[in-house]
């Protein structure tokens, strides 16, 4: 009990900024997705450049997978200026494009994803593109939470 505790202690949780447009699906749902995977290893924040609402389709698909990110809230970039973090992941083009230079040292990543809140069809259609997306983002952060494993004090 007493090395679980030091363990604890010793690991320090990386920071983590989501970056998309409009802070209303896809950095949405990658919150929650790396937040409920490896939260015990990432401190999870997202925003949008231009930010929203968050989309109720985003809220059903998140929920599927016993994750609720109905508390969730669209936030801008603007409210994460001078705070540091160890990664920026943008998951759209546009949110790459125009990523504030401000998170300094911050390990900057992207991969862009189709916009589920874009699609004009049914909302069966718009359910099964949030569900597509919402699993390739699972895959992508996957992989990112494997290629960075957790830090410890001695490791650093």
């Amino acid at each position: 009990m007493l090395c679980a505790g030091l363990l604890s202690l010793m690991s320090a949780r990386k920071r983590v900024l989501i970056l998309c447009t409009g802070n209303s699906a896809r950095s949405q749902m990658a919150e929650g997705l790396l937040r409920h995977d490896a939260g015990d290893r990432f401190e999870v924040e997202s925003a949008g450049t231009k930010p929203s609402i968050v989309r109720p389709e985003a809220i059903a698909a998140m929920r599927e997978l016993g994750i609720d990110i109905s508390g969730h809230r669209s936030k801008s970039v603007e409210e994460f200026d001078g705070q540091q973090f160890d990664y920026v992941i943008t998951v759209c083009d546009s949110a790459r494009e125009s990523c504030p230079a401000f998170f300094g040292r911050a390990k900057k990543l992207h991969r862009d994803f189709d916009d589920p809140a874009a699609l004009d069809g049914s909302e069966a259609e718009r359910l099964a593109l949030f569900r597509r997306v919402r699993d390739q983002l699972r895959r992508y952060l996957s992989d990112f939470a494997a290629a960075n494993p957790p830090d410890t004090i001695m490791g650093r």
